[in-house]
């Protein structure tokens, strides 16, 4: 297994690559297609330390994230979901491997790509504040006119940006492939009805998909 590590915000350190290295290769030998392993170790404001560990097998993308006061300790944490799900989807990761999906645009999937973006957004109060120093540093216009509307993305942060892949998958296979990523979300080209889709958990437990709906008329339209 192919094996790289970045440190962001605090210097290199022998001892934690070859922690992090022994983790993820006792993971390795329990799949059946090893491949590439990335694992990222981040310190935030000096003490959170961060764990953000990758590992491919084949087509599928296994990965743990966590955070603590020890960066073992978040290296440890994050380990433990990936195995976690390896052990939930064993079987089927096993059963999969050698039938990945060759979708009939193939050139165009290959190609197709979203944004997922995190950001902040000031609370009214924050918000307010801007609006009031928007409002002050503009000099006052000659004739009435309506208030100007809330800077909500002036003011909006962006606190990071992905671009992800979108695969190929039936419906099973996405609610699989996000607990395997332990992700709350995940977009795919729906192989069943050749759309895009998204697939997320619900707060009951239970799971739901998002897909764009034709209307009756342009589906008639379209001959379809």
């Amino acid at each position: 297994m192919q094996f790289n590590i970045t440190f962001r915000q605090f210097g290199a350190s022998d001892s934690l690559k070859e922690y992090a290295r022994e983790k993820v290769e006792r993971v390795n030998k329990l799949l059946d297609r090893a491949g590439e392993a990335h694992v990222v170790l981040s310190l935030e404001a000096g003490r959170i330390h961060h764990a953000d560990i990758t590992v491919h097998s084949g087509a599928w993308v296994l990965r743990g994230r966590d955070k603590s006061s020890d960066m073992y300790a978040s290296i440890d944490l994050a380990m433990d979901k990936i195995e976690r799900q390896l052990r939930r989807y064993r079987d089927k990761l096993k059963t999969h491997h050698g039938k990945e999906r060759v979708h009939h645009r193939q050139d165009l999937v290959n190609h197709l790509k979203v944004r997922h973006a995190v950001f902040e957004v000031p609370d009214a109060e924050e918000l307010a504040d801007i609006a009031a120093e928007s409002s002050a540093d503009t000099p006052a216009p000659k004739l009435a006119a309506a208030p100007p509307a809330t800077p909500v993305s002036a003011a909006t942060r962006v606190v990071s940006s992905t671009q992800l892949t979108v695969k190929p998958l039936s419906v099973d296979e996405a609610v699989m492939q996000m607990n395997l990523m332990n992700n709350d979300f995940y977009v795919f080209h729906n192989v069943e009805s050749d759309a895009l889709g998204i697939v997320y958990r619900r707060k009951d437990g239970q799971y739901g998909l998002i897909e764009p709906h034709e209307p009756p008329a342009l589906a008639a339209a379209a001959g379809t």
